[in-house]
């Protein structure tokens, strides 16, 4: 135990085997794990029914470490995007969604991403690494602890109520921990999330989307964008490739699903490129032998990007070809344009500035 660990990327089974190796009784690794992810305690000194001689060992050996906030935005719409800088000085993003009654915290999984989706700002970034427990979970202590202190400070009582993996990354190629993650949130022990109020979305990962939903830890979205194999090679060009569009509607298909239960399918409308009736036709034609629930989403070009938001006519009449067809197809709102709450704008953005800080010309 020469390094130092951080308790934070360590499942409960696992803690206790920690707690173990320091000679302490079973129970303790309990009382950590409580006061790390449901008090959000970081300093062993303030775990007050933890012995002191416990306290002492962890401090030689262990660390809680969660990441930093290096940036808070807020958007006038309520939106709250978070950069967040991790230990090796990578940054990543975590977005807090505003609902009437409660909101909704959208995560990251990886630094960058490896898909290449040509709308977005992360996929332009390539993939740097997988994020750890510590990085995903921390992410939901630095989110819930911002809006208990702005509960505090406004009178209010929104909580935090739901779990979007829809930020960096894709979930699916960081299985394992985003497994051991969602058995933390889950964890009435932890932060007591019901799996029906934890979303993983993904652009489709052979087999995972099946293993995914066959545990019953979270329910499943999957990013589609394009109705045609083609179309989405030019607008999600790996994520087709891995997964070519016939392949993944046959896997989908055989999804073990509750009764009732339907498949969430995001589409991101982009202006001029796949948001026709035609393009809707297509897509009926696409999910017809599926059960599916449609999210429809304008797009949200970053700066200098080549796509357009599609105008409200060619979002009307989209969603009125999927109506009439039978299919539930919603429009979900964009929230905090006025502080690039898309995926992965905020981060590209400091990336470029630290650049320019860092030119000799600047």
């Amino acid at each position: 135990m020469d390094t130092k660990i951080n308790l934070l990327d360590l499942s409960l089974d696992e803690l206790r085997g920690f707690i173990a190796e320091l000679r302490e009784p079973r129970f303790r690794a309990e009382q950590v794990w409580q006061w790390m992810w449901q008090k959000g305690v970081s300093d062993f000194e303030e775990m007050s029914n933890v012995s002191k001689a416990l306290r002492t060992k962890l401090a030689e050996h262990a660390v809680i470490l969660p990441p930093t906030i290096d940036t808070v935005r807020e958007s006038d719409d309520g939106t709250v995007k978070f950069l967040l800088r991790l230990a090796d000085g990578a940054l990543i993003e975590t977005v807090l969604l505003p609902s009437r009654t409660h909101y909704t915290q959208c995560l990251s999984t990886q630094v960058g991403c490896a898909m290449g989706c040509a709308f977005c700002s992360t996929g332009t970034m390539g993939l740097a690494r997988n994020l750890a427990h510590s990085e995903i979970c921390g992410q939901v202590l630095l989110g819930r602890e911002w809006l208990e202190q702005k509960n505090s400070q406004d009178k209010g009582e929104r909580s935090l109520r739901n779990l979007v993996f829809m930020g960096m990354g894709e979930p699916l190629m960081n299985y394992d921990t985003l497994v051991k993650s969602l058995h933390t949130l889950r964890d009435d022990k932890a932060f007591g999330f019901s799996s029906r109020r934890m979303t993983v979305s993904t652009a489709g990962v052979p087999g995972r989307m099946t293993e995914l939903v066959t545990s019953g830890l979270a329910r499943l979205a999957v990013s589609l964008h394009a109705p045609t194999q083609e179309l989405r090679e030019r607008i999600m060009p790996r994520a087709a490739r891995m997964h070519p569009l016939p392949a993944l509607m046959e896997e989908l298909k055989k999804l073990p699903l509750r009764p009732q239960e339907r498949t969430t399918f995001e589409y991101i409308l982009i202006g001029g490129l796949n948001d026709t009736p035609q393009h809707a036709r297509e897509l009926v034609r696409l999910l017809s032998h599926v059960r599916a629930k449609i999210n429809l989403i304008a797009c949200n070009p970053a700066k200098d990007s080549p796509f357009a938001a599609p105008t409200m006519e060619a979002i009307e009449a989209f969603q009125q070809v999927l109506r009439d067809k039978g299919l539930v197809a919603m429009l979900r709102k964009s929230k905090g344009q006025d502080i690039e709450a898309a995926c992965g704008q905020l981060v590209t953005q400091k990336q470029e500035e630290q650049a320019r800080a860092e030119s000799p010309s600047a």
